[in-house]
């Protein structure tokens, strides 16, 4: 089957969740991932013993995220691990790694040196904070980039506390980034024969989106934004309104789907009130707005309140929870949800992947690896080690 990134290497020495979710985008777009992991005597990487896991206590979080990658040993604090390790970068196309600032230069694996062994060498890094400025060697976790980044600040109800996105949602936008530029990035060598050094952060990345819709109350108007819970400071009728059996969420923003929805309320005398206006108008009027909407819900079940507002070509939807969603028919149609044989646990769920190719489609059904299945493979057909020379790696710790 045609992939798009056919013949792509890439040294994937990230773990938990903004490295690994960029090399997994990457793996569905064709490119061979080669993930760098602790020695078996060393344990692994933490996340293979995340929970939940399957009864062979294989972690679903690292199954999820490391589908059809190659899984090698590699101790990078032994001076032979070291050298194995930049053998490794002079025959492929991207490294990717997700170690604060200085790590890897302490282990003379940075940039600068890898770059010279290599210079075709696409070098992407993932930190906390990237490599300048005055917070670049801090620790950074998701939830606290989500809050450097802004996201929490306008996320909650105004009368609560900040809160963050439920989704790990810096790691992941971080990953989409960074995938995104590598990508470029591999077009530019494709044009000039050259590599680059990627630098990529976890708050930039959280920033991007949140300034992109908060910006202008900032920059324009020098308002800090506020929390509006699942309603909207620009946007209405936009809201999470109540109906007997549950709730529906209602975005009508465009003039043309407010005038529908009063409509389907049975409100015409509304369409020329101010409450029906262009927008900057009606976001004056938005509290009545929700109050009138709601008392409408109140009145019908979320199946009635779908069917009228669907046929008015109202956008609206229901909250289904994570197992109606995983159920739901159109994910079902779009294979979002995928089986993966696992060698040592058999068949195992995990989400799909969102590109759709009409020649490049690829194959995402592939298992995640278990610690070093790939030793043999990478370090004797790719490096040429012997048998012998392996086996004397594994005995030292090395691999």
């Amino acid at each position: 089957m045609a992939v798009a990134l056919e013949g792509i290497k890439i040294l994937d020495m990230t773990n938990w969740y903004a490295g690994p979710f960029c090399t997994l985008l990457l793996r569905d777009l064709g490119a061979e991932i080669i993930k760098v992991e602790r020695t078996v005597k060393d344990g692994g990487e933490g996340p293979r013993k995340n929970t939940p896991a399957t009864k062979a206590e294989e972690s679903g979080a690292f199954i999820q995220l490391n589908r059809g990658k190659k899984s090698v040993t590699l101790n990078t604090t032994s001076p032979q691990g070291r050298d194995i390790a930049r053998k490794l970068a002079q025959k492929v196309d991207i490294l990717i790694e997700n170690f604060t600032p200085g790590v890897m230069d302490k282990l003379g694996l940075g940039s600068k040196e890898l770059c010279k062994l290599n210079p075709g060498l696409i070098y992407a890094s993932n930190s906390g904070f990237g490599h300048t400025g005055p917070r670049q060697y801090d620790v950074v976790f998701d939830p606290v980039a989500q809050a450097m980044g802004g996201i929490m600040s306008v996320t909650g109800y105004a009368d609560g506390t900040p809160t963050k996105v439920g989704a790990p949602i810096a790691d992941l936008t971080t990953g989409i980034f960074t995938a995104v530029a590598i990508l470029a990035a591999l077009q530019y060598r494709n044009k000039t024969g050259q590599g680059q050094v990627i630098d990529m952060s976890l708050q930039d990345c959280v920033f991007l989106p949140t300034a992109m819709w908060c910006g202008p109350s900032y920059f324009l108007e020098g308002r800090v934004p506020q929390r509006f819970g699942n309603g909207d400071e620009w946007l209405t009728p936009a809201n999470l309104y109540p109906a007997k059996d549950g709730y529906v969420y209602i975005a009508a923003p465009l003039l043309g789907q407010t005038q529908n929805v009063f409509k389907t309320m049975g409100r015409a005398d509304l369409l020329t009130s101010p409450l029906c206006a262009e927008g900057n108008i009606r976001i004056k009027h938005k509290q009545e707005i929700d109050e009138l909407i709601g008392e409408w819900t109140k009145t019908k079940t979320v199946a009635e309140l779908l069917e009228m507002l669907k046929k008015a070509d109202v956008p609206c939807s229901a909250v289904p929870d994570f197992a109606q969603v995983c159920n739901d028919p159109q994910i079902k149609n779009r294979e979002m949800v995928i089986e993966v044989e696992q060698l040592l646990s058999g068949k195992v769920k995990a989400a799909g992947s969102p590109f759709k190719f009409s020649k490049t489609p690829g194959n995402i059904k592939f298992p995640a690896p278990f610690l070093g299945e790939n030793n043999v493979e990478i370090y004797s057909d790719m490096l040429g080690y012997s048998e012998a020379e392996m086996s004397k790696l594994a005995n030292d710790n090395v691999i």
